[in-house]
């Protein structure tokens, strides 16, 4: 039996079963966060990192966008023949390694980094992929949210249990800030804050401008 340090995602999340009702609530509070942080997506070169099988959020605004980079175990098929998609189906970190410098407008990593056993060589890269001026958002459970997961896991089973077991942290701001400035985002361009009643850590980073 596989130490459970060494659990890793086998499928993108959505593909294997439908979203339960408490995916689809925290999903929609997602994309309005991400909405309202990131604002006009015209002509926006956005990436999206743990994106989930469908990439919800990311096929909601491809119109918009000048292009998407797509990451994930998995992905459907209209993704990945998308003219405006570039579809990385590998793990983070690694997937990173494709992406080049300075190339995106915006990064999401959204409810991923409590999946990674070593989260800060994935927010070193996504600092390394963000323009000048770009933003990041990260969206992570807190440890209150801890508590509220694995009731709806593992007594309520409104949420997949297997889920819950694939964590391998939870943060409060106090947890991700510190990693998000070693990862090299200035202390004054980080927003990292509580969101969703608490349940989650939210943070808005925003790369330093290009020296004149």
């Amino acid at each position: 039996m596989a130490d459970q340090s060494e659990r890793v995602r086998s499928a993108a999340f959505g593909q294997d079963r439908p979203l339960s009702v408490v995916d689809r609530y925290g999903t929609w509070l997602s994309a309005r966060a991400i909405k309202r942080h990131v604002g006009n997506l015209a002509g926006k070169r956005l990436g999206d990192f743990g994106c989930g099988y469908d990439a919800r959020f990311a096929r909601s605004v491809l119109d918009e966008l000048e292009s998407a980079v797509l990451v994930d175990v998995s992905l459907a098929p209209a993704l990945v023949s998308h003219p405006r998609v570039m579809a990385i189906q590998e793990r983070l970190p690694d997937a990173l390694d494709e992406i080049g410098d300075g190339s995106l407008d915006v990064v999401l990593c959204i409810s991923v980094l409590e999946h990674l056993a070593d989260p800060l060589d994935s927010l070193r890269a996504f600092h390394r992929v963000l323009r000048p001026g770009g933003v990041g958002l990260f969206n992570v459970p807190t440890w209150r949210g801890k508590r509220f997961l694995e009731l709806s896991a593992f007594r309520l089973h409104l949420s997949p249990a297997e889920e819950m077991d694939e964590h391998k942290r939870y943060y409060d701001p106090r947890d991700l800030w510190p990693l998000l400035v070693e990862a090299g985002f200035l202390p004054s361009r980080i927003n990292c804050h509580r969101h969703k009643f608490g349940l989650n850590t939210f943070a808005v980073c925003r790369k330093e401008p290009a020296v004149p």
